[in-house]
């Protein structure tokens, strides 16, 4: 009896109005939401509820925006599929393509006595290896999410895609600015005429540039990375910049020149805590040949090795 008294009430009668008229089409007068009755607009008066809702829907929105742009800019780089699917946002399966560990341009030992064969097998085969597996695993359950329509493990795979896709594309980028310490690649003058000049008009000579960036590095708590970065809207103007973690360099118009990996995992066996040491040694074995390259070329063409590794 309770049952049959509530659906005869005025509220329960005023919810099934408005679902038919929403069902229906709303009368001329306004548009019916959820389960309140149509009315005109100029009769509408603001729900205080509703109206302190609004920033925190506003901050959600923005918040939503950030992300948005952040997959966007790094899709970019990755090239990854899902964001030019045409079936975004549809029940239809996606497919993603799957990356792989870019094999090396030298041996494990080619970087001796700067860099143990040790470290750069561990470094390559098991570190970089970690975050190319776990990058696939977040790219395959996001696209089935995003397929479903799954907002909420959409955005809780953001910090998954963020870390393992950046390390993916910080270790693919080192490992291609490094060369045996007896190849010509090696000296900056040489191999990097272009990138010397302009490192000499930044710095004023190159070993003020070595100091500047060596600062950077040690100045780093935890782990992170450094790089030289020509930024492209602003002429071509060379930045040292440093990253936490694993963040990569995806920022609009920045070309990652070279980077340098400080995490321990990168000199911890070989110099203990001598980070100095492994600063200063790293410079025998850059490879600025590649970062002349990367200095003329574009966005595009510092990237290019992400798609070979697809």
């Amino acid at each position: 009896m309770a049952t049959m008294a509530s659906v005869g009430s005025p509220r329960a009668a005023a919810s099934v109005r408005s679902r038919g008229a929403l069902s229906a089409g709303a009368p001329q007068g306004g548009t019916s939401w959820c389960c309140y009755p149509a009315v005109p607009p100029a009769q509408r008066k603001r729900n205080p509820a509703t109206a302190r809702r609004q920033p925190v829907f506003s901050a959600t929105l923005l918040s939503l925006t950030l992300i948005v742009c952040f997959f966007t800019t790094t899709a970019s780089a990755f090239q990854l599929p899902f964001f030019n699917n045409p079936t975004l946002g549809t029940n239809s399966t996606m497919s993603v393509q799957k990356y792989s560990l870019p094999p090396l341009p030298y041996g494990y030992d080619a970087l001796e006595p700067a860099i143990s064969r040790q470290i750069m097998e561990l470094h390559h085969s098991k570190h970089h290896q970690t975050y190319i597996t776990n990058l696939n695993a977040a790219l395959a359950t996001y696209a089935t999410a995003t397929a479903a329509g799954d907002i909420p493990t959409q955005l809780g795979l953001q910090q998954a895609l963020k870390f393992n896709g950046g390390g993916h594309i910080n270790h693919s980028l080192f490992w291609e600015n490094l060369a045996p310490a007896n190849s010509s690649d090696v000296k900056l003058a040489t191999a990097a005429p272009k990138l010397a000049e302009r490192i000499a008009e930044t710095w004023g000579a190159e070993e003020k540039f070595k100091e500047a960036f060596a600062k950077a590095l040690l100045g780093i708590q935890g782990s992170g990375w450094g790089w030289l970065v020509k930024m492209e809207g602003e002429g071509g103007r060379l930045a040292i910049v440093t990253t936490k973690d694993q963040d990569p360099v995806v920022g609009p118009g920045e070309v990652p020149i070279f980077g340098v990996d400080m995490w321990e995992h990168a000199y911890y066996l070989q110099y203990l805590n001598g980070k100095a040491a492994y600063v200063q040694n790293i410079w025998s074995v850059l490879n600025w040949k590649t970062a002349e390259e990367r200095f003329l070329g574009t966005r595009a063409d510092a990237f290019k090795t992400l798609k070979a590794s697809i």
